[in-house]
C-alpha cells in the first residue's frame, strides 16, 4: 500500500495539516480568484497554510474598504458638482421688488389698494347719494346736474376710465412677482431634484455595497481571528515542548 503523499502549502510548497490549512474549493470565490491571479497554476484541490491564507483575507478587506470609500467620494463629488453646476441665486423677491419701485408704481399700487377696498365703496356710494339729493331736492339752492344727471355720467366715465390703467399697471407688477417666484420655485425644485437622486444613489450604495461588505468584513474579522488564535495556540504548545536550556 503507497504512502499518503504529504500536503504542501500552495504558497512556499511547505509541509502543512489539515488542522491549519483549508483546500481551495472551500474558500470565497473572491479569495479563491484573488490566490489564482497570483498562482495560476493552482489547483481546486490544492491547499494553503493559515498563515498565507490571512494575507489574503486582510487584502480582501483592504480591497472592500477601499472601494467602498471610493465609491462613496465618487458621489459625493456628483453631490457636490451639481450643487455648484446651478449659479442661480435664490432671490427674495418681495425685497427686490420694493426696491425697485418707481413713484408711478407706488402710486398705482396704493390707487389699487385703496380701489379695492371696502373703504372707496362707502366714501364713492356717499358722493353718489350727496349728487343725487344735492341735485335733486336742490338742497342749499345748489342745482348744477339735473336729472338724469348727465355730469355725474361723465365723472364716472372718467374715474374708471383713469381707475382701470391704473388698476392694470399694479396688476402687471403682481404678474412680474408671480413669475419670479414661479423662477425661484422652478431652480429650488431643480436643485431639490439633483439632489435627490444623489441621496437614492448614496442609499442604494450603501443597501447594495456596503452593508454586504460590511457583514462580509465582520466575517473575515471573525475567521481571522480564529487563525491568530489557532497560531499563538501552536506557538504555546512549540514553546512548552522545547526544553529550558541548561547554563
Amino acid at each position: 500500500m503507497s504512502e499518503e503523499k504529504p500536503l504542501t502549502c500552495l504558497v512556499d510548497g511547505a509541509p502543512i495539516s489539515l488542522e491549519v490549512s483549508l483546500q481551495l474549493s472551500e474558500l470565497d470565490p473572491s479569495l479563491r480568484n484573488r490566490i489564482k491571479q497570483d498562482y495560476p497554476q493552482a489547483q481546486a484541490t490544492d491547499y494553503i497554510c493559515g498563515h498565507h491564507l490571512l494575507k489574503y483575507r486582510l487584502d480582501r478587506v483592504d480591497a472592500m474598504i477601499n472601494a467602498d470609500l471610493k465609491q462613496t467620494k465618487k458621489i459625493n463629488h456628483k453631490l457636490t458638482r451639481a450643487l455648484q453646476s446651478d449659479d442661480y441665486d435664490i432671490i427674495d423677491v418681495n425685497e427686490v421688488l420694493t426696491n425697485s419701485l418707481t413713484f408711478g408704481q407706488k402710486v398705482s399700487d396704493d390707487v389699487a389698494r385703496f380701489g379695492g377696498s371696502w373703504g372707496f365703496i362707502f366714501i364713492f356710494m356717499v358722493v353718489l347719494l350727496g349728487w343725487m339729493l344735492v341735485n335733486g331736492l336742490h338742497l342749499f339752492g345748489v342745482n348744477f346736474d339735473n336729472y338724469p344727471y348727465i355730469l355725474l355720467n361723465l365723472v364716472l366715465s372718467c374715474v374708471a376710465a383713469i381707475q382701470a390703467p391704473i388698476i392694470m399697471m399694479s396688476q402687471n407688477r403682481s404678474a412680474d412677482r408671480d413669475r419670479m417666484m414661479a423662477e425661484n420655485d422652478y431652480h429650488v425644485n431643480l436643485k431639490a431634484e439633483h439632489e435627490l437622486r444623489l441621496l437614492h444613489a448614496k442609499v442604494d450604495h450603501l443597501a447594495q455595497n456596503q452593508v454586504p461588505h460590511t457583514m462580509e468584513i465582520e466575517r473575515f474579522q471573525l475567521e481571522i481571528l480564529g487563525e491568530i488564535r489557532h497560531e499563538l495556540a501552536e506557538l504555546r504548545a512549540a514553546q512548552q515542548k522545547t526544553p529550558p536550556t541548561t547554563p
